[in-house]
């Protein structure tokens, strides 16, 4: 396999991105399937941004360059990249700038009401941040649902198992044999 492949999973904070991510991961080592998995969101995690850049999409260009060469150097083709925003096409144009412009991208942006996210924020976020995230929360759900490709592959999370909407996901990529649900490649952005 010399073309790379990336699921971008996408999502406002609270519909289980990370865990499913992780699942999705689970399920592709049981098939003994090659991969990489990055949580996106921890590559631009630095304070203050640098060079004037208010959304670190620099420096997360950059880590995500550095960490996707080494796995690329021991033959990994196939990436699970999650990331509130990956879906989006000025992300899916970084993508394309670190694997290749020929990459396949497949985006599947997972949706919860703002209850469930709610819910799953309280859970998490333990310290003084999580009226904010909620109302960020909020707001990235709306930009995603607006914004979002078309071949954008949809995934409700609400009141379903971590185990069910990975099967979910993994069908859409087509890794584990069987034909694509969904996503494509991606020529453009």
């Amino acid at each position: 396999m010399e073309r790379a492949e990336v699921l971008l999973i996408g999502g406002r904070a609270g519909a289980g991105k990370t865990t499913v991510g992780w699942e999705v991961s689970a399920r592709l080592r049981a098939a003994g399937v090659a991969h990489a998995i990055i949580e996106g969101d921890f590559m631009g995690q630095v304070h203050p941004a640098p060079d004037g850049d208010p959304h670190r999409s620099r420096i997360t260009e950059r880590n995500l360059a550095a960490v996707w060469e080494n796995f690329a150097e021991l033959g990994y083709r196939r990436l699970i990249y999650t990331n509130t925003a990956s879906v989006l096409p000025e992300a899916t144009g970084m993508v394309q700038r670190v694997l290749g412009a020929d990459v396949r991208v497949v985006r599947v942006l997972l949706t919860a009401s703002d209850t469930t996210a709610g819910e799953r924020l309280a859970g998490r976020e333990l310290g003084s941040e999580l009226e904010q995230e909620l109302t960020k929360s909020a707001d990235r759900a709306r930009t995603l649902d607006e914004r979002a490709p078309a071949d954008t592959v949809r995934v409700v999370t609400d009141g379903r198992s971590v185990m069910d909407i990975a099967s979910e996901v993994v069908a859409a990529t087509g890794w584990l044999g069987g034909p694509a649900q969904g996503g494509q490649s991606s020529q453009s952005s």
